[in-house]
């Protein structure tokens, strides 16, 4: 469906601000993300000093916080389209947190499912911990992430966001799961994709729109904007497994490869080699299976195709957000589109 369709129009959304003033989405969510960690580490006050150890080893400070970031800028963004408040509500902030809470808590199940031995450049908790232990941790972070949401007091964002949680289980059977038809598969994927990443981000930034703004019409363009910059998100994460270094990602290259997982590269590859087909159904699994479909995926152009997928969601991404009242938080959560196809790691 991709194969045809020109480069420059699929590229148009990284032109759209070329003409407005710069907006720096870090520098500007900088302000209402100041003591995120430390604010993180007080909902997980706990008395065994072990979990306490384990918990402070992912909130470190070092995240790019890249999650919470959208949140607040959403919510700023929804606030002046609203009434033009300037101000981000305590409870909106909040959810900046939760949803922090809730990645992080999922990252960690997520080693333990894949075994994984790092993440974000170092060792995982089950490598250092074990599994029994970091499962555990993990399960902590919810629960904490789940008082903390009950305290906001509001039954619609209890609902919105447990929705995420849902979502990530969801996601992750989908993702032990493959399907034989290709069109089913591609589906099957994107689904996955939404599950396991985008729901967080969609289900986040509804979430701020609603404390902020009473317009559905709001909260409909924050979930878009969320669901559609998210799923681009992971489609570029996709494309980084093949093309970067494993210096450079912080986490083996490859590795999904290793995990049995058909990501978009390798869907789209298989039209160019139908051989694959045989591999993706037995999740790559006999030796040599792994080289040889990266060496596929490399010579085909699923690469350029799953990028291409991705500027396409990140241009419904900033046609959504564009329908609110400028502002700068607009504007920087339109040049945040552009940093995830940009970015490299």
């Amino acid at each position: 469906r991709f194969h045809h369709t020109s480069t420059s129009r699929l590229c148009s959304c990284s032109k759209t601000i070329s003409d407005e003033k710069y907006q720096d989405p870090f520098q500007l969510g900088r302000k209402d993300l100041k003591n995120l960690y430390e604010d993180i580490k007080k909902e997980l006050l706990v008395s065994a000093a072990e979990l306490k150890e384990m918990c402070d080893y992912y909130f470190d400070g070092k995240g790019k916080a890249f999650r919470p970031m959208i949140v607040v800028l959403m919510a700023r963004a929804c606030n002046i389209h609203h009434n033009n408040s300037k101000e981000v509500q305590a409870s909106q902030r909040s959810v900046a947190i939760i949803a922090e809470m809730i990645h992080t808590a999922s990252l960690v199940h997520d080693d333990v499912i894949d075994d994984a031995n790092s993440r974000r450049g170092k060792r995982t908790l089950n490598q250092i911990w074990g599994e029994r232990k970091a499962v555990l941790a993990g399960d902590f972070i919810l629960s904490a992430a789940s008082v903390a949401l009950a305290r906001i007091g509001n039954t619609t964002i209890i609902s919105v966001l447990t929705q995420v949680i849902e979502d990530l289980v969801r996601g992750e059977f989908l993702q032990l799961g493959s399907k034989e038809n290709e069109n089913e598969r591609f589906a099957h994927y994107l689904e996955k994709t939404f599950k396991k990443t985008a729901s967080l981000i969609a289900n986040s930034c509804k979430a701020v729109s609603i404390l902020g703004c009473p317009d559905p019409k709001v909260h409909e363009i924050a979930y878009q904007y969320g669901k559609n910059v998210g799923i681009a998100f992971q489609l570029i994460d996709d494309v980084l497994d093949f093309t970067s270094c494993t210096d450079h990602l912080g986490k083996p290259t490859a590795a999904d490869l290793k995990l049995g997982l058909a990501t978009g590269p390798v869907l789209f590859a298989c039209r160019q080699f139908p051989e694959m087909n045989a591999m993706i159904m037995r999740r790559f699994s006999k030796p040599g299976d792994v080289e040889r479909a990266r060496k596929y995926v490399l010579q085909s152009d699923g690469v350029q195709q799953t990028t291409y997928l991705a500027q396409r969601y990140c241009h419904a991404a900033t046609r959504e957000i564009r329908k609110l009242r400028p502002s700068p938080e607009r504007e920087a959560l339109v040049h945040l589109t552009e940093m995830v196809l940009m970015r490299d790691k």
